[in-house]
């Protein structure tokens, strides 16, 4: 175990029976996961194709991929599964399809497509009780209950009139031998726990399990643990209770409470040595968090040096935080050449960038948000990529519902939904049902024909996929399909046109050079992307709410808007519910590698009045001592300021003699 730590290498070596790592913030988890698979391997307990390691997006799973290449060279990983929940319930769903009721090749519904079939089962509804409704959907399915077992544990008539609802969605998915995210889980559960000899297979498939962040499972993705690792329970599980902050999902923080219940020899290793912070910042963050209840309680230490007292600033108003704050990253950047990537500011509501983005743009300071339209979220983007998951999979279902109305041909929600009943009965997917004379004959002939034209385009262009590179078909595709010229009867200004036709052309530029794959195979991997997983700043003062932070870390952090009502946030506080705010305060205080500023407003702008702010509750939470308050020491404060003035004056002068 070299190189690891004492606590780190009981957790590596610990093979036999389940095991709970309680690894804080910045304390080398990740290295643990790598380090065990590796002496898994090695010591020859288990061959790689028997090892799963499960993480919560795409981007650590890719990261945890690599950094186990690196550690074991060769051949040695050859069949090793590291990936999300969602992505082994989907490789068992392909696997097991038939047992879960599905036919090979089945869709799998993404958040517009699920909007679409809610929207058209609540005639009339407003957008906000589509997404209500889809929202009490997931977390039915998020608790593993089926549309009957969710009917069944309704306490109102909310409850019930969505309950009645999933069970409408879920026949429609059905019709369209479709799944959507939520039943990449919530299905394989269901065939885990009902089905032994499906569970024995896999248990024998999966001999050992790692599952990362173990905090924010919810209990669909901790059924599906339970079910995997059977009774012996042959698992790590790495988690920090003090980082859960994804309740407002369904995580369940209480899930590692659990597993002692159901697994009595649980051996639990705390990792409390700190590689990430100074001193003073976890010596602050350590009595922040100390307030909430603990089962296992930790503290965190550093074998670094304590570094400067932590900033606590007062501020007029956001605007004057932001200047504050973008005055500041531009100080640093000057006098000391920190790269504009050092710096990263946290906000608790996405509403708080735009003071911040003013400011930046005022002084030159390049920024990247995360959390705003995605590239591939983008409409006509994944328009583009249904046509060629469709052209790629003719029985990708959920492919041909959005690529059949993009653009629009004339193809109501009736029309598809009596389709889809059809191809049902004649277990036949919608793209070949549309190709059927017989079944057309039974739609409207409006309908009819535009599916029969939609069929022929389709034909063509998957003639196309067989002889022409990825890039040109997806340019000729975007021409064929309608797609761009519908675009140009959307955008009122070729401005916009331009920037719209933009993202298609690079969509087309994605697959430059794509050799040995088609472009319909590239489009069907981006399908379990999400936003985190494509956030890529470059060199950019990064901006970002503090729930997108976990899992990162900078040498400069600015956290804004620390007042009450904001954080802790207005609905926290009226519900009493102040225990996950503080730890969202924690996750952030503990990304500072060096520096840390927490700033607060006397006062805001509120429908049209002045409104008196005060600074948050979990300021007085801080040790004093670690503090920098403003105005606490006046000649430090003067110097600071006239520091900043002489090269904010240099970086002036230099700009005009330029």
């Amino acid at each position: 175990m070299h190189g690891l730590n004492p606590q780190q290498s009981a957790a590596v070596a610990h093979v036999e029976g389940p095991l709970l790592v309680l690894a804080g913030a910045g304390s080398g988890k990740t290295r643990v996961i790598v380090e065990k698979i590796a002496h898994l391997i090695a010591t020859g307990r288990y061959p790689a194709k028997r090892i799963a390691a499960i993480t919560f997006t795409n981007k650590s799973a890719k990261e945890m991929r690599e950094r186990v290449a690196k550690r074991i060279r060769g051949d040695g990983a050859d069949g090793l599964t590291i990936c999300t929940f969602h992505a082994l319930g989907l490789k068992l769903l392909q696997i097991e399809h038939a047992r879960a009721g599905l036919r090979r090749g089945f869709s799998i519904f993404d958040a517009d497509d699920t909007a679409s079939q809610l929207k058209d089962l609540l005639p009339g509804a407003k957008p906000d009780a589509v997404q209500a409704a889809h929202g009490l959907i997931s977390r039915a399915k998020n608790a593993g209950l089926s549309p009957q077992q969710a009917l069944d544990a309704a306490q109102s008539t909310r409850e019930r009139e969505a309950a009645a609802l999933y069970a409408k969605y879920q026949a429609r998915l059905s019709a369209f031998n479709a799944v959507d995210f939520d039943d990449l889980i919530r299905l394989p559960v269901e065939l885990l726990e009902n089905d032994a000899d499906v569970a024995l297979g896999w248990r024998e498939r999966i001999g050992y399990l790692l599952v990362d962040e173990c905090q924010d499972t919810n209990d669909a993705q901790y059924r599906m643990l339970k079910a995997l690792a059977g009774t012996k329970g042959n698992f790590t599980c790495v988690g920090d209770d003090d980082q859960s902050i994804y309740a407002w999902r369904g995580a369940n923080p209480e899930n590692l409470s659990q597993l002692a219940q159901d697994y009595p020899a649980l051996k639990v290793v705390k990792l409390e040595q700190n590689y990430r912070c100074s001193n003073r910042v976890l010596r602050a963050a350590n009595a922040l968090i100390a307030n909430n209840p603990h089962e296992h309680p930790k503290t965190l230490w550093s074998a670094q040096a304590d570094g400067e007292r932590i900033r606590v600033w007062e501020c007029r108003d956001s605007a004057h935080e932001a200047e504050r704050v973008a005055g500041e990253i531009h100080f640093i950047n000057q006098a000391r050449g920190a790269p504009w990537s050092d710096f990263c500011i946290l906000f608790r509501g996405n509403h708080q960038s735009r003071a911040l983005e003013k400011a930046l743009q005022l002084l030159r300071v390049p920024y990247h948000l995360s959390g705003g339209t995605a590239f591939l979220e983008r409409a006509e983007v994944k328009d583009a990529l249904s046509w060629l998951r469709l052209l790629a999979n003719p029985e990708d279902d959920a492919a041909f519902l959005r690529a059949v109305q993009s653009p629009a041909r004339g193809v109501g929600a009736t029309s598809l939904a009596k389709l889809a009943e059809l191809a049902q009965h004649a277990h036949l997917p919608l793209s070949r049902a549309a190709e059927s004379i017989s079944l057309l004959k039974q739609l409207p002939p409006r309908a009819a024909n535009a599916l029969s034209e939609f069929a022929d385009i389709v034909r063509g262009l998957r003639g196309d996929a067989s002889h022409l590179p990825p890039a040109e078909l997806v340019r000729k595709l975007n021409e064929r399909s309608g797609l761009l010229a519908a675009l140009r009867a959307q955008c009122k200004t070729e401005q916009l046109f331009a920037i719209r036709r933009g993202n298609l052309d690079e969509l087309a530029d994605w697959f430059e050079g794509a050799k040995g794959t088609s472009a319909g195979e590239l489009a069907a991997s981006l399908a379990l992307l999400t936003r985190a997983d494509k956030d890529d700043a470059g060199n950019q003062v990064r901006l970002m709410s503090l729930h997108g932070a976990k899992g990162l870390e900078f040498r400069y952090v600015f956290i804004v808007g620390v007042e009450d009502g904001t954080l802790p946030h207005e609905a926290s506080l009226d519900e009493g519910r102040l225990d996950e705010e503080r730890r969202l305060l924690y996750v952030g205080i503990t990304r500072a590698k060096e520096q840390l500023w927490l700033s607060h407003s006397r006062e805001a702008q509120r429908w049209g009045s002045k409104l008196r702010l005060q600074p948050s509750r979990f300021l007085d939470e801080l040790p004093a001592a670690e503090l920098q308050r403003d105005g606490a020491d006046p000649v430090a404060d003067a110097a600071r300021k006239a520091e900043r003035a002489s090269v904010g004056f240099a970086a002036i002068k230099a700009m005009l003699e330029g």
